[in-house]
């Protein structure tokens, strides 16, 4: 039975790549030097490297790695020890062009890059079994390492023969019969209908486009292919330790795999977070990557660890900007505050060739410490050291948003409205954001059956388009019982295999939120349309239902604009012992932080701190500690209750607290 990930410190490090430097001995002997200057007392090993673990084909070469881990454990430095499947050797490519990905054109790729190979192929799956039961056999009981890095950043998909005879396996589990598949794909459109099993391809835009159901099947058997492969790397490794963790590092807003079906195989999340600090919002963005941090924190509720970030830029951003003083230490703390027991990054050296040459690294081409991106990561270092007693802990939510892959992926393929920006991740973080800078602690779920929702007081549910797991019944189930259910537009309209209900929607929820659709405009840019409360007026849109409210009060109406003025627009159902609010249009930002500050207030949510804070400033509470994060870019004066003391900087602080540009405190009572 393996085990989460238990230290006592937070991890600090990164991607080390020796096997880029194995001419360079000197360089490697001052790597050790400079990550004990900086605080470093983690790195990830070998994420690429099978190259040079396994030159030729069952020849492994182990003595490199043995003296780098050696090197570093005699430091006190521990290893992240990674499997090198994201990237197979050219020998391989060579002799097996079978493990080669075949594209949605149905061509095979050659050999390049990375995450190119295909993962239905007995051949690729025999190879990566050997060599990481080699690696695990060898350091499987090694001191200096802490986990397994499975890979890295899972990604895309293959349309070769073996996975499309894979396709159809899964299918034929799921459906039982091509009946019930054809009746379930609506095959009869276009004539479309199935007669023989072989006769179904992997979705493409070469071949078999235009049905959403199959897309969706396509993306859940991704997801089974990927799963599945991490299943066979996590079982070749732990046969030598089980208690040897696992982790495998997922990715920022990424769509091609639902993370709650991944998250089941692996024993730690961990994820990359790389913010575009500077690029013209600083609170916007570190809205969407705390929105991602709570996310991978509820995927398995429990603290997770941020694998990569960068310390001071990257090179793949349209403009690649390095990050300002004091933003490094800012932006490593937001995560520690919503559930991280590391900031680790990409990279430790910057690599002299390649694509990631010009990546930001603690280390740069000067090969010194003596820069100020080496003195902001051992500032890091040196806070996480202060910050050990929140090691491990949870944070604890009263409120969770709905947010569902594969929810995502049948608004993704849906042909209707604005068609293929149906802005799903756009609209979660809208509603997330107007929680998260009231300091609101917010848990996230999906539509799964063993979903449960009896803890919470609120829950948000933006655009809940497909219903699956009985999360209609579980929906009802909650407000009944006394919660506060939030939903929106574009609720309750196809079922789990993408057919749409019949009969009033949103389908089986009419009575709790005391609302039922009658139609959908979908506006242009140049249309206004409009939203009319006790507070004023804003625009809404480009979604707007037309809903008839018989049993809900209406709290909101449409403004002159369209065609359907003066109709409900925001309403308020009693139902049972809750309620249930519904947004029939999309709202702006400034609208929905009115509609849960007030909602925040009437239900006595907790929050990290009481009032508000300057605009920009953000408190997040962990384990009784408040994060005071400053992402305003400017100096900022906050009000305070009581005596404090920051844990970063030992001063204590009462009444008013002043942050400057990209500050933070670290506040104990």
């Amino acid at each position: 039975m393996s085990q989460a990930l238990k230290t006592s410190f937070f991890l600090h490090g990164g991607d080390y790549n020796p096997d880029q430097w194995l001419e360079y001995p000197e360089i490697l002997e001052k790597d050790v030097e400079l990550m004990r200057r900086a605080h470093v007392n983690c790195v990830s090993v070998g994420i690429f490297a099978w190259a040079a673990l396994e030159p030729e084909e069952g020849k492994y070469d182990f003595a490199w790695l043995d003296r780098v881990i050696d090197r570093l454990w005699k430091a006190g430095i521990h290893v992240d020890l990674a499997t090198p499947s994201g990237a197979r050797p050219a020998w391989m490519a060579q002799k097996y062009p079978e493990v080669l990905r075949v594209r949605e054109d149905f061509t095979r790729n050659h050999f390049g890059t990375r995450h190119n190979h295909c993962p239905s192929s007995p051949v690729y799956r025999e190879k990566v079994r050997a060599i990481d039961s080699a690696l695990a056999e060898r350091y499987g009981h090694h001191p200096a390492v802490l986990l397994w890095h499975i890979s890295n950043e899972f990604g895309g998909d293959c349309r070769c023969e073996l996975c499309a005879k894979r396709f159809r396996e899964f299918l034929r589990e799921k459906y039982g019969s091509l009946a019930e598949l054809n009746r379930s794909w609506w095959t009869a459109f276009w004539s479309m209908r199935y007669t023989d099993w072989e006769q179904i391809e992997p979705p493409s835009t070469r071949g078999q486009s235009a049905s959403p159901a199959m897309w969706v099947d396509w993306r859940r058997f991704s997801t089974k292919q990927c799963r599945d492969f991490i299943r066979m790397e996590k079982e070749a490794v732990q046969k030598w330790n089980p208690e040897l963790p696992v982790t495998t590092n997922l990715m920022h807003r990424f769509g091609d795999y639902d993370y709650f079906s991944l998250a089941e195989e692996i024993d730690v999340v961990s994820w990359d977070s790389y913010p575009a600090w500077g690029s013209g919002d600083d609170l916007q963005v570190a809205c969407d990557h705390a929105m991602e941090h709570d996310l991978m924190r509820s995927l398995k509720r429990q603290p997770f660890l941020l694998m990569e970030s960068t310390p001071s830029m990257v090179n793949w951003h349209t403009v690649n900007k390095p990050k300002r003083p004091g933003m490094h230490l800012l932006s490593s703390m937001l995560p520690v505050a919503l559930g991280s027991d590391s900031v680790m990054y990409f990279q430790w050296r910057k690599g002299r060739g390649g694509a990631e040459m010009f990546h930001g690294a603690v280390v740069g081409h000067d090969g010194t410490g003596e820069t100020r991106t080496f003195r902001e990561v051992t500032q890091v270092g040196e806070a996480l050291e202060k910050l050990t007693q929140l090691l491990h802990s949870e944070r604890r939510a009263e409120v969770c948003v709905l947010y569902d892959w594969q929810n995502r992926w049948a608004l993704d393929y849906a042909q209707m409205g604005r068609r293929g920006d149906q802005k799903y991740l756009e609209t979660v973080n809208a509603h997330y954001r107007a929680l998260w800078t009231q300091g609101i602690a917010v848990d996230f779920c999906d539509m799964r059956e063993v979903t449960d929702l009896s803890s919470y007081r609120l829950v948000v549910a933006p655009m809940l388009f497909m219903l699956r797991g009985g999360i209609e019944e579980k929906l009802r189930a909650f407000a009944e019982g006394g919660g506060c259910l939030v939903a929106t537009y574009l609720t309750g309209v196809i079922g789990e295999n993408g057919l749409a209900w019949l009969g009033e929607t949103p389908h089986a929820l009419t009575d709790v939120l005391g609302v039922r659709v009658l139609e959908m405009d979908t506006l242009y840019d140049q249309d206004a349309c409009s939203l009319v409360t006790r507070d004023g007026e804003e625009r809404v849109g480009p979604v707007c239902e037309v809903i008839d409210a018989p049993d809900a009060d209406v709290i909101g109406t449409y403004g002159p604009e369209q065609f359907y003025a003066g109709t409900p627009c925001l309403t308020r159902h009693a139902f049972g012992h809750g309620k249930a609010f519904y947004m029939a249009a999309r709202m702006g930002q400034e609208g929905l932080d009115r509609f849960y500050r007030k909602l925040a207030e009437e239900l006595r949510l907790k929050k990290a701190l009481p009032g508000r804070l300057p605009e920009g400033v953000v408190a997040q509470e962990r384990a009784g500690w408040v994060f005071l994060m400053n992402f305003s870019g400017a100096e900022q004066r906050c009000r305070l209750d009581g005596r404090w003391t920051d844990a970063l900087s030992g001063e204590t602080v009462s009444a008013e607290a002043l942050l400057p540009v990209n500050g933070v405190m670290v506040l104990r009572k």
